[in-house]
């Protein structure tokens, strides 16, 4: 028996019901305002109530709803601080918790998947997750060798859950405009829906991190856990320690978010070009800062959770690094040929190269500087910039297409990005494109439309 709502009914009712939960509260609010309460007070606890009722309901019925906030919660750093404030602590719960599977749900997952005798492979098995996640949960081990271990557990019916609640938030996206405004949350949530099968499969996990663990092995600055043993739903992994990245946001030293910074960075363009595949999950409970008590004598990036991947056999799209060079370059014909080329800009869609050069200026401001410090607040005005109906920004913005093959890769640049506004951080990011990013240095061209193309 599934300890998830599996019904689809229940589930459905518990999403449907948010909207009404907001109206009722607002009125509410309006009550107390009349009643002499001031309504910024009112204002503020609304939000709060809003935000506890809000990602209560996503954590309880984990599956797709639990995914989705997850995928909400690396942009926060996006929103307005008045409405920031109350979502922060709710949102980053969401990044590594939520209510448990009972003991006896996971020893019947075991002994299915592992086979009846599946204490056997452990000499210490805690019942209590360490970690809560999205389909599935974590139980600290003792593996028969010695080795500690970590053992990620998939909730029964996580893949009809998933389906489920996706199709219905879906339905009601448009509720959740005013967490990221200027964002379409429609895109998001069929992406989401796309990956469903390939997360729901811990072997295809398996691959992944076997993939990056062989490649990062002894690597100065980035560690993946080693797989010590996998089926389809339950996947056992080499337990990592280390300060969770959203503690690092929280109370870390400059020090330790600038160097969380760097890394992160580095990962997210080295990753594809040194194992042709891009970690797709970028958000900070993913994520790890250890102690590297080496020759180094610094911090490593550890990385976990494998489950969602773009496999790139030839790294990044070369067309990227080749675009934002000539962007930094001001050669804005060119920059809009290569935007025509790629599908960013339609062939019914006329704009003008300088107007595009002009919206993407600030975007890539991280890469023309030798070092950028990463703020919320540059963040919020990029958002607000895209967002506002006045701006010249934002029409151009709904005639740019984002072509199906990019949309991962948009997701996870946004992410990262979103996660290094949480940090704070002052990173050297064109170091990390000069290093990893094909195209940036301009050693391997993207080839060019011909000039008559580029007015396109």
């Amino acid at each position: 028996m599934s300890d998830l709502p599996r019904k689809a009914v229940t589930r459905t009712a518990k999403l449907a019901a948010l909207p009404l939960g907001f109206a009722g509260r607002a009125t509410l609010g309006l009550g107390k305002r009349l009643g002499g309460r001031p309504a910024e007070e009112v204002a503020t606890e609304l939000q709060e109530r809003t935000a506890e009722q809000l990602f209560k309901v996503l954590g309880e019925l984990k599956g797709g709803a639990m995914k989705f906030g997850q995928a909400l919660s690396v942009f926060e750093a996006a929103l307005p601080e008045e409405v920031a404030g109350p979502y922060r602590a709710a949102l980053t719960k969401l990044q590594d918790a939520a209510p448990p599977m009972p003991a006896r749900t996971v020893h019947a997952v075991l002994a299915e998947r592992l086979g009846e005798d599946w204490r056997g492979f452990f000499a210490e098995f805690d019942d209590r997750p360490a970690a809560a996640a999205s389909i599935g949960q974590v139980h600290r081990a003792v593996w028969h060798d010695g080795r500690k271990v970590a053992v990620k557990v998939q909730y029964p019916g996580a893949g009809d859950a998933l389906l489920s609640d996706l199709n219905q938030l879906g339905r009601v996206a448009r509720l959740f405009g005013p967490l990221i405004p200027g964002m379409d949350i429609k895109p998001l949530i069929s992406e989401l829906r796309d990956r469903v099968a390939e997360e729901l499969d811990y072997e295809l996990e398996a691959q992944a991190q076997d993939a990056h663990a062989v490649e990062f092995a002894d690597d100065p600055d980035v560690v993946v856990p080693d797989v010590v043993h996998r089926t389809d739903q339950v996947l056992v992994t080499e337990w990592m320690d280390g300060v969770p990245l959203a503690e690092v946001i929280s109370g870390g030293t400059a020090e330790m978010r600038d160097r969380a910074g760097q890394l992160l960075a580095r990962f997210l363009f080295a990753g594809p070009a040194r194992t042709g595949l891009l970690h797709a999950d970028p958000h900070p409970g993913n994520f790890r800062l250890l102690v590297d008590d080496g020759p180094a004598q610094g911090w490593r990036l550890g990385v976990l959770d494998f489950g969602t991947v773009d496999r790139l056999p030839e790294g990044l799209p070369l067309p990227i690094g080749s675009a934002l060079r000539l962007a930094l370059a001001d050669d804005a014909d060119s920059v809009h040929a290569m935007l025509c080329q790629e599908g960013f800009v339609k062939p019914t869609v006329e704009l003008d190269p300088d107007a595009v050069l002009d919206y993407l200026r600030p975007i890539i401001e991280p890469a023309a500087v030798e070092e950028f410090t990463f703020a919320r607040g540059w963040m919020r005005a990029q958002a607000a910039r895209i967002a506002d109906p006045r701006s010249p920004a934002h029409q151009l913005g709904k005639q740019l297409n984002l072509p199906p093959s990019y949309l991962l890769i948009h997701r996870v640049t946004l992410s990262t990005i979103g996660v290094l506004c949480q940090l704070a951080a002052t990173v050297r990011l064109r170091d990390e494109l000069l290093a990893w990013l094909p195209g940036f240095s301009g050693e391997d061209l993207a080839p060019l439309p011909e000039t008559e193309d580029a007015s396109a």
